[in-house]
């Protein structure tokens, strides 16, 4: 997951922001690696952009931030973070960070740590958090496997938090997988988008007025 520039479609003017901010809309930031950047896809075809049409559709007045950097660690966004709460006072925060820190081999005691950290500093400013998991290829070991994948609903539970376990359901367990990514075999293809928000959609409309 090699390094891209900050931003998406999601992204809003200043003014804009202030703007939803003083009306009371809720400001979605989403916080992640380049599987929420649009890594090898055209602008507007990420899920993140597809999330901004979704809330449209359904005439939900919100503000879609894509804070996402392809190349992201948790340690990364950890100290992004405190800026962009800053910036844009987001009422909700999707953090779906972690898988470079697999990538890279980073100890997972640190991931965890990032995590929850960014996910108390969201809430203490009065944001919800939907935490986003990943899980790693077999090869990584069985151990491993089993404990990476713990860590997500680990934060999840110690901060109450909501949480979508598997940002890639239905597209790396698919029986037609390696269509559904990209050469590299490892960003989704923009073809498998739509079941990326399908994954994050249902976690994030609980948490969203009514």
């Amino acid at each position: 997951m090699t390094t891209a520039a900050l931003g998406s479609a999601g992204a809003w003017t200043a003014a804009a922001q202030a703007q939803t901010s003083t009306t009371g809309k809720p400001v979605i930031l989403v916080l992640g690696d380049s599987l929420s950047a649009e890594y090898g896809l055209k602008r507007g075809e990420g899920w993140v952009p597809l999330l901004e049409k979704r809330l449209a559709q359904q005439k939900i007045a919100a503000t879609v931030v894509n804070a996402s950097i392809s190349g992201d660690t948790s340690s990364g966004g950890r100290a992004r973070f405190p800026a962009l709460l800053a910036q844009h006072k987001p009422s909700h925060v999707v953090l779906e960070l972690g898988a470079n820190d697999a990538l890279r081999g980073l100890p997972l005691s640190d991931t965890e740590s990032n995590l929850l950290q960014i996910t108390k500093a969201a809430q203490a400013a009065g944001a919800k958090v939907l935490i986003v998991g990943i899980q790693v290829p077999p090869n990584y070991g069985g151990d491993y496997t089993r404990r990476f994948e713990a860590v997500f609903s680990k934060v999840a539970s110690a901060t109450k938090s909501a949480l979508v376990p598997f940002l890639l359901k239905g597209v790396a367990d698919a029986p037609n997988a390696m269509s559904l990514f990209q050469a590299d075999r490892i960003h989704p293809t923009a073809v498998a988008q739509p079941q990326l928000l399908d994954n994050v959609w249902p976690e994030l409309r609980k948490l969203l007025p009514k």
